[in-house]
């Protein structure tokens, strides 16, 4: 696919996908939703990490209400079902790590665009916004699912009925994101974080996010029944072997992925 909405790029064996509509602070469109869950689905076999972020002071503002002529005839509904249903599980079924670099608002469709990935790391600038409520509508692109289970069922409830901005140091102290970032080192960090991931046992990661998840549907017998499985995967795996070898020789792994 060609992408004329966002940047692709990878480098070693990171995966970045920049949002780059930066004259209407990065929202989303048809076209850019196509381009994202292509990047995603190509970053997934390509890269051993996926990085998200945008172009120029926005990270996304959300849904553009423009796409498609008249904002009352959206079709909001098939909008979600066949264009937000495919980009999110293109990120959340990535087999390797995914990580939102928040550089600045993202709002709407476009918070919750960022709170997709495994890992949300966001400058000290930025902030979150569920706008939804705003213009007569409720939080959607996975809000109502991700919500709750990052910053509990009352902190989710106050950010979707008061439409408030939350701050990136609020949004970390919240639980809601990994970590915020002073804006003067916000690239340097994100950039060593992809890194260590990229250097990382790619095959443990993708364990790692399948059992995490799995935690949500099962009791402690069923979430032990589930590590024990993974982890028997994990223990066939050259990075498990190159771990332990590393671990008794006393110098860093080299961890090949597989």
């Amino acid at each position: 696919m060609q992408y004329d909405m966002i940047t692709y790029a990878v480098a070693e064996d990171i995966a970045t996908v920049t949002l780059n509509r930066p004259d209407v602070m990065n929202a989303l469109n048809t076209q850019m939703r196509a381009e994202i869950t292509d990047a995603f689905e190509r970053g997934g076999r390509e890269a051993r990490v996926v990085v998200l972020t945008g172009t120029g002071r926005s990270f996304c503002s959300g849904q553009d209400l423009g796409d498609g002529g008249n904002a009352a005839n959206l079709d909001l509904e098939r909008t979600l079902r066949d264009e937000y249903v495919p980009m999110l599980r293109a990120i959340y079924d990535c087999p390797v790590p995914t990580i939102s670099a928040v550089n600045g608002a993202a709002a709407g469709a476009g918070a919750n665009l960022a709170l997709s990935a495994d890992v949300v790391i966001a400058a000290e600038s930025a902030f979150f916004l569920q706008a939804f409520t705003r213009i007569g509508l409720i939080p959607d692109a996975g809000g109502t699912w991700l919500l709750p289970r990052q910053m509990g069922l009352a902190k989710a409830m106050g950010a979707a009925l008061f439409a408030e901005k939350i701050t990136a140091a609020q949004a970390d102290a919240w639980g809601m994101i990994w970590e915020a970032v002073a804006d003067d080192v916000f690239g340097a960090h994100v950039a060593a974080r992809a890194r260590h991931l990229a250097q990382g046992p790619t095959a443990a990661y993708a364990r790692v996010k399948q059992a995490l998840r799995a935690s949500y549907d099962n009791d402690l017998e069923a979430q032990l029944g589930v590590e024990s499985k993974l982890q028997g995967e994990c223990g066939k795996t050259r990075d498990f072997k190159e771990g332990v070898v590393a671990f008794h020789e006393k110098r860093p792994a080299v961890y090949e992925g597989r």
